[in-house]
């Protein structure tokens, strides 16, 4: 297949692109680094573009078979008004461009991304696809992104919004920032520890995405999240065993929310997502048990 792919030079899509290589695929990647580093293959091509603005890059999507569509800032960062626009448009306008210029005469299928912060904070409660938006900042992007991507129906394009929990890996995400202060001995839970976790492994991320594009009865919202979602304290000890350190300086709650104000906020939300959608089309996790995916990556 010809298979297009936004945030192509990101921590998900990077994987993805090579994961699509190895199989077999062309790959078409758009992102905003001036050079993708990290892929070197006669089957890829690579174009450097600001998504959020129509272009050139548009034309690539004219013959393609499937798209996978990952752009958007990332959350790990301070939420000033001007960044949270900058997540939002990130988000909501390159999905906007990339709809606009599918064919609507060819049998696309595209996989887009989402978040659990679609559901908002909601304790213990189970939250699976048909479970109701939360209302906070990441609940009304979430809802306005698949709204943007959903779009693509009206052209007979098979949609999937990919709702991913905490991508655990190396090269970006949760797993870059919480190792450093573990291997200082200063690791520990957030606040109480009582929130739960939504995790899911990179491979499962890869694995989910490439099953969601080869599978025609899978469509609409997804979770993307291992089956056995924790409890943060039970993350940031497992996570210390793994790693042989201590798991005993937890971050106090009004000190997070202090320091990083909103998304201190979201970190302490407790969204206690499960895949019931992938589970149920037949998808089968490699890494459904967290020690397992954390010592994969030790």
């Amino acid at each position: 297949m010809n298979i297009f792919v936004t945030g192509g030079s990101g921590f998900v899509g990077t994987y993805l692109c090579k994961d699509l290589l190895d199989r077999g695929h062309r790959v078409t990647a758009v992102g905003t680094r001036a050079v993708h580093g990290r892929i070197s293959h006669e089957h890829f091509r690579y174009i450097s573009a600001d998504t959020t603005e129509p272009g050139d890059w548009q034309e690539a999507l004219a013959d393609t078979d499937a798209a996978v569509n990952l752009a958007g800032k990332s959350i790990f960062n301070r939420w000033t008004d001007r960044y949270k626009q900058e997540m939002y448009d990130s988000r909501i306008l390159t999905t906007r461009h990339l709809v606009d210029a599918l064919a609507a005469d060819r049998p696309v299928a595209l996989v887009s991304a989402s978040a659990v912060g679609y559901y908002g904070s909601r304790g213990d409660e189970i939250l699976t696809e048909d479970s109701e938006p939360g209302n906070d900042f990441l609940a009304r992007l979430g809802r306005d992104w698949e709204a943007e991507a959903l779009r693509a129906e009206e052209k007979q394009v098979r949609v999937t919004t990919a709702r991913f929990g905490i991508v655990l890996g190396w090269g970006g995400g949760a797993i870059d920032k919480m190792v450093p202060a573990f291997k200082l001995m200063l690791g520990g839970p957030l606040g109480d520890g009582s929130q739960w976790f939504p995790w899911i492994h990179i491979d499962d991320v890869v694995a989910g995405l490439r099953f969601s594009l080869e599978t025609a009865t899978l469509s609409g919202p997804a979770n993307f999240t291992a089956p056995n979602p924790v409890r943060n304290q039970e993350l940031a000890k497992t996570l210390g065993d793994v790693l042989h350190r201590p798991a005993i300086m937890p971050a106090p709650a009004f000190m997070i929310k202090a320091v990083l104000g909103e998304f201190g906020k979201a970190l302490l939300a407790s969204t206690r997502a499960v895949p019931r959608k992938l589970l149920d089309t037949g998808f089968t996790f490699q890494y459904p048990k967290l020690r397992e995916a954390l010592e994969s990556l030790a």
